[in-house]
């Protein structure tokens, strides 16, 4: 009695509109007709569209910046987790990117992208290059371009998960490991990473499910662009489904995604967890 309100918006809003979207992928939906079946056509249409294969190319090349992201936030998280002066001043800044407006940040990184922008420029004068670069213009760098902006976007939010798992170590471990004359290094190894194992594990899956899943910074910063080079699986749905009201293709869409999601978070369960056991 208790979980029922909870259960009922889960229903109203998650549940549903999930079991009605699975429905209309394999349908011919026009929103002013009623849905027609036409079992997996959409899904063909799906895999002979360029821009699709396109998609879910770079969301699994989206999936580089996870291991990328997870070294970082353990580093961040070590060398935060220490009693100093203004510690708490440096933590509170490297979170600032998680609170900041998508928006905001895509309109911060457009600029320093641009031309001649700041990054450009800053290269420039360190003589690194010669000519601006086309940071967002260049099909072939533009999607590495987006890539490093969700990793600095990510890197705080899960630099905070990991220093809780840190000062949730008892200091009596690390005693203990002082004691038996273990030294900074294999106390890391030995004690730190063992300990916050779930922590990697959930760390891994979250990251792993939020890159393939990356949307938001595709819309703000590049909307696809240049010539669909950072299209990604979510955001060709979002493409079909908003912009060009195909719902089944775009639910479609969804629904390959969310089929390479399944499978990515169970490998991480099967191969990660079974190291940690």
């Amino acid at each position: 009695m208790f979980l029922a309100p909870a259960l009922l918006l889960l229903a109203v809003f998650t549940f549903w509109p999930m079991l009605w979207g699975s429905y209309l992928a394999f349908t011919e939906y026009k929103i002013i007709t009623p849905p027609t079946w036409v079992g997996l056509a959409n899904f063909e249409e799906l895999f002979e569209d360029p821009v699709f294969l396109i998609s879910i190319k770079n969301s699994l090349l989206y999936l580089l910046i996870v291991p990328v992201i997870q070294l970082g936030a353990i580093v961040l998280a070590v060398l935060v987790n220490n009693s100093l002066a203004g510690i708490r001043l440096f933590r509170a800044a490297f979170y600032m990117p998680v609170v900041t407006s998508v928006s905001v940040v895509g309109i911060m990184w457009g600029w320093m992208y641009n031309e001649q922008g700041f990054i450009n420029g800053v290269l420039q004068w360190l003589r690194v290059i010669n000519e601006p670069i086309g940071w967002l213009s260049d099909d072939r760098i533009a999607l590495f371009a987006v890539m490093l902006v969700t990793l600095w976007r990510g890197l705080g939010w899960y630099m905070v998960l990991y220093l809780a798992a840190l000062q949730a170590i008892p200091e009596e471990i690390e005693e203990a490991a002082v004691l038996d004359g273990a030294n900074v290094w294999q106390r890391f190894w030995g004690v730190t990473i063992p300990m916050i194992a779930p922590t990697i594990l959930l760390c891994s899956v979250l990251s792993t499910l939020a890159a393939m899943k990356v949307l938001e910074e595709v819309l703000i910063i590049t909307k696809g662009g240049p010539v669909s080079s950072t299209y990604t699986g979510l955001y060709y749905a979002y493409d079909q489904g908003i912009r060009a009201f195909n719902f089944p293709r775009a639910l479609a869409a969804s629904m390959v995604v969310s089929l390479f999601c399944f499978v990515i978070a169970w490998l991480n369960f099967r191969f990660i967890r079974a190291q940690h056991r």
